[in-house]
């Protein structure tokens, strides 16, 4: 039930004792109705939201306001009790006003008008990802990212928060990530659908933060929302073998071309030969017209030392991996691997992948003998569902609702 609230309403039939407003005065017969958080309160709790019961009868309206939004509300089956949907917005001033009536066709009128504390948390949602209005690729995960860790306690909390709505119905899961966990060093907790995301749909985010608890007497500070678009399915694969990659768009083959992978030959301390492209499924992540690569880890001088501005360089891991222009000995394309790791193609390719690709989409390499860890950038696709739902504090998938058209 969606409550609309018209202004300039009494502010209440009654006052109890109890933390709750109540109908008073009535005549036998006539139904009680409660509301918590009761007129006048000035430190009612986001979290605890409004309540209203009826005693004596059954609830006919309900209608709830924040200044000029409607604040939406579940009335139960049997209609002697509406809850709020969500949480309150901390230093809200809201207005409640509700009918009950009798068997009898007697009817009764309550109103509360109260504000909720205004201590919000530290803890703050930073950055949310997809851009709004992005179109992504089909493999493509949703970031909601924090200034800060998130306590464990409030985790559960915000999962139940967070409203997924597209055009199909989608099933996938979250999973909480460590500032070290995390492709950009900020705490997040990441949406994966279970199955690439059908293409050529709508999705949209809803965090219902504000209000949420998150610490001792804190609350989170505001709802934050997200429209994007999945695009056409983007399929990308590079064979080691044969030196190709190939590129199809929703199912037909678009575009090949040879490639040159990581030459290998450089195995570090931790068993690693950091030379090799690494092997699975990435996703494309950023788009860069030109580049600076530096070799890691060396000085100039130094055998294997580079320091090079490429161009036309489509990043798919946080290990330096790219797509991008070849810079080098142009034999090697399609036919052996000479590059530091990255995907190297010919200048017109490199240049068309980079303006037609999206964010999301999933580039498949296979042969290396260089696993890329699922922690590496966007390999999220590289760890089983259910081990990937298993990073979740409901412990559980979810399907996405669908969207109105």
């Amino acid at each position: 039930m969606v409550a609309t609230l018209v202004l300039g309403l009494a502010t209440a039939c009654g006052g109890g004792t109890d933390g709750k407003a109540k109908t008073a005065g009535h005549d036998e017969g006539v139904p009680e109705i409660s509301i918590t958080p009761a007129n006048g309160s000035a430190k009612a709790k986001p979290d605890a939201g409004v309540t209203v019961t009826a005693s004596g009868g059954t609830l006919s309206q309900v209608l709830v306001k924040l200044k000029d939004a409607d604040v939406p509300g579940v009335l139960s089956a049997d209609k002697k009790t509406w809850k709020s949907s969500w949480t309150l917005i901390p230093g809200g001033k809201y207005t409640v006003q509700a009918v009950a009536a009798s068997s009898k066709g007697k009817t009764a009128t309550a109103t509360s008008s109260f504000k909720t504390v205004n201590d919000t948390a530290r803890t703050t949602i930073s950055n949310v990802i997809p851009s709004p209005g992005e179109k992504v690729g089909t493999g493509m995960p949703i970031f909601i990212q924090f200034n800060k860790e998130v306590p464990d306690k409030a985790k559960p909390t915000i999962e139940k928060a967070i409203e997924i709505t597209s055009t199909y119905p989608t099933v996938g899961g979250w999973r909480w990530l460590s500032a070290g966990e995390s492709f950009n060093g900020l705490p997040s907790v990441v949406f994966r659908p279970k199955n690439p995301w059908q293409a050529n749909q709508k999705v949209e985010l809803k965090v219902h933060y504000a209000g949420l608890k998150i610490g001792d007497s804190v609350y989170g500070d505001k709802d934050v929302t997200r429209k994007f678009k999945i695009g056409d399915s983007h399929v990308i694969t590079v064979n080691n073998s044969t030196h190709r990659l190939t590129v199809k768009k929703n199912g037909t083959v678009v575009r090949k071309w040879g490639v040159s992978l990581g030459s290998g030959g450089e195995v570090q301390s931790d068993g690693v030969d950091h030379l090799k492209t690494t092997a699975g499924v990435h996703l494309t992540m950023d788009h860069v017209r030109l580049e600076r690569m530096v070799a890691p880890g060396k000085k100039k001088g130094e055998p294997g030392y580079y320091d090079e501005q490429v161009p036309f360089a489509t990043r798919i891991s946080n290990s330096g991996e790219y797509i991008h222009q070849n810079m080098d000995d142009p034999s090697c394309l399609g036919n052996r691997n000479c590059s530091h790791g990255c995907v190297r193609s010919p200048a017109s390719d490199a240049e068309w992948f980079m303006s037609w690709s999206y964010r999301g989409d999933m580039v498949t390499i296979a042969g290396t003998g260089r696993k890329l860890q699922w922690s590496n950038g966007w390999g999220y696709w590289q760890m089983p569902f259910q081990q990937w739902v298993g990073g979740s504090k409901i412990g559980q998938a979810i399907t996405t609702a669908a969207l109105g058209q």
